[in-house]
């Protein structure tokens, strides 16, 4: 039993038990004596352990606790210095919740559907929003499944949520000092640097719910490029991982950009707008694309395209057509100089071969650059690049039918366009690519550019 229970403070607050404690703080539950109601009861005291820096977010919290009214954060009651036997310190009192924290019901073996998680996620984004729309933005920067409280279901309710704990709080983006604070695991990247925004907590929330769902906090499951792995151990729709996945991107860029935009896109099942397509946010099996995927770049490497029977047979017949259309002239005048040009379309027809049996498509994106090369052992041609801030559109197509010049309806094979400045750089021509395949890369190239992909429509016809 803690020294200080059944202690009263500032003569009005009696000390019941201790909630919890961490490094130079303590939380009490305890009875106001004057209302008879519970209390929750924080002291920091002087100690070995104390920093200024504890002092500077302790009063942050007060401050911030007495600016709030919302019906699912604790309330400010009061703040007063206290000297104890344990030390001199300052106490700050807020409004009880009697409820238990997410990370008591998953510990007690209660597991959350998906209904429920959408539900706890919508509770939780509006009480972000609230925090996130005010000026300046709370930023609560220690959002956890300790941290977060759920009441006992009341008929079809799932229970109410609250958000409690600001001791980690921010009051502005940047505040001119580099805290580290938080908690590993639900922690953002940029968090380790001290540089918080309103989209780090964010991915503590969908950290939070990947909790829920798979019963393992963060850091215990696998990581790929601090990429959270956690599709194989849950039975979500696929709707519902890929936005969890976007909630808990390690590039802040690459997260949504506000609460609304996260609770827009959890609400509608088209998450095609924000490049989570269902279908295209994962490789497909069998796919030899190979993609790496990093903060300084994004490559893709497409193999050759391989043996094509008909195809080869085609380029075949083609390149022998025009050549015999060549002989006959080059007989009859019989000069030397002519006889190149007869065999010119044998060699551009063996070249063609050569390209479809061997020739690689390499894309690459960095901060400055996009490129797009073909290459054969190791050789570039048909390079083409542009700086990377000309970039403005990327576009998505399948099979898709337009007019000529001379008002034939022609079909144009599926691929990804990119444009930037006046080039035009294209992935999947002629059949490189499959549907899956230009889903997946697609999404990879619109999480990396934080670009929307406009989709063509199949069914309209585009005059050229």
């Amino acid at each position: 039993m803690d020294q200080l229970v059944n202690q009263v403070l500032c003569d009005r607050y009696r000390i019941q038990s201790l909630l919890g404690h961490q490094a130079g703080r303590k939380t009490f539950l305890a009875k106001d004596l004057q209302t008879k109601l519970p209390v929750v009861i924080k002291l920091l005291l002087f100690g070995p352990s104390f920093t200024w820096q504890d002092l500077k977010l302790f009063e942050r919290e007060a401050e911030v606790l007495k600016s709030l009214n919302h019906s699912a954060i604790p309330k400010y009651l009061d703040y007063f210095d206290v000297e104890t036997e344990l030390g001199k310190g300052f106490a700050l009192v807020q409004t009880y919740i009697e409820s238990k924290p997410l990370q008591d019901w998953v510990q007690s073996g209660r597991t959350f559907s998906e209904a429920e998680l959408k539900a706890i996620a919508k509770e939780l984004l509006g009480i972000l929003d609230y925090l996130h729309s005010r000026q300046p933005a709370v930023v609560h920067r220690d959002i956890k499944p300790s941290n977060i409280l759920l009441g006992d279901r009341s008929g079809h309710s799932l229970g109410q949520i609250y958000l409690i704990d600001f001791g980690s709080v921010q009051t502005t983006v940047q505040d001119g000092t580099r805290t580290i604070v938080g908690t590993y695991g639900y922690m953002p990247f940029e968090q380790f640097g001290g540089q918080t925004t309103p989209a780090s907590d964010l991915y503590a929330l969908g950290a939070t719910l990947i909790y829920l769902a798979t019963g393992q906090h963060p850091n215990q499951l696998p990581q790929r490029k601090m990429q959270i792995l956690f599709e194989d151990r849950t039975n979500l729709s696929q709707s519902l991982r890929d936005w969890l996945k976007w909630m808990t991107e390690p590039d802040v860029e690459l997260r949504p950009k506000s609460t609304n935009q996260a609770l827009e896109a959890l609400e509608t099942p088209d998450l095609q707008k924000y490049g989570l397509s269902s279908a295209g946010a994962r490789k497909p099996a069998g796919s030899k694309v190979t993609v790496r995927n990093t903060r300084q770049m994004l490559e893709i490497l497409i193999p050759p395209k391989g043996f094509d029977v008909v195809e080869l047979i085609a380029k075949a017949w083609i390149g022998l057509i025009a050549g015999a259309t060549l002989i006959l002239p080059a007989a009859i005048i019989d000069i030397q100089i002519f006889w190149p040009i007869v065999l010119l379309p044998v060699f551009v027809t063996i070249g063609g071969i050569f390209h479809t049996l061997f020739a690689q498509v390499r894309f690459c994106l960095t901060q400055l650059e996009v490129s797009l090369s073909h290459e054969i052992l190791g050789w570039k041609y048909l390079y083409l690049s542009e700086a990377r801030h000309n970039i403005f559109e990327l576009e998505l197509t399948h099979i898709f039918r337009r007019k000529d010049l001379e008002g034939n309806i022609i079909i144009v094979p599926p691929q990804i366009k990119l444009w930037a400045g006046t080039k035009e750089f294209e992935l999947g021509g002629r059949g490189r690519l499959t549907k899956p395949e230009l889903d997946w890369l697609a999404y990879e190239l619109s999480s990396w550019l934080d670009l929307p992909v406009a989709r063509t429509d199949l069914a309209n016809l585009a005059k050229k």
